[in-house]
């Protein structure tokens, strides 16, 4: 490999790097925000989440498969690791909005039905 071609992988190691460093300072902001139940800036993280995997898939595709090991394999780990913690707060977020729509579901059904087609309640042995 010549010497230009040498410091253009150095060069998007380096890149790749920040990129990666950007993507794990944004998913730890969006992490404390979900915890501080602090929703205002979800936009935000996506938007910047989005630019961050672009970034890294176009550095990934141009640099070389040698490139990628060591200090990039350890950073890749510790980001696997903040996602794995995003990935846990936000499924508890979904199951959350999932069970207050169920209970407002319910109650928009239980508002909208006159009884008509509900089974009448009766103790054993009385009559209706």
């Amino acid at each position: 490999m010549n010497r230009g071609a040498v410091l253009a992988q150095m060069r998007n190691t380096n890149m790749l790097t920040k990129s990666l460093d950007r993507l794990a300072e944004t998913i730890e902001q969006e992490n404390a925000a979900l915890l501080a139940r602090d929703l205002t800036a979800l936009s935000e993280f996506n938007r910047r989440k989005s630019q961050s995997l672009l970034e890294i898939t176009r550095l990934i595709r141009s640099t070389n498969e040698g490139s990628l090991a060591g200090e990039l394999t350890q950073r890749f780990a510790e980001l696997r690791e903040k996602l794995e913690i995003n990935q846990d707060i936000l499924a508890r977020y979904m199951r959350a909005a999932q069970e207050v729509s169920e209970i407002i579901s319910g109650a928009i059904h239980s508002a909208n039905s006159d009884g008509t087609y509900s089974a009448p309640l009766t103790h054993a042995g009385a009559s209706a």
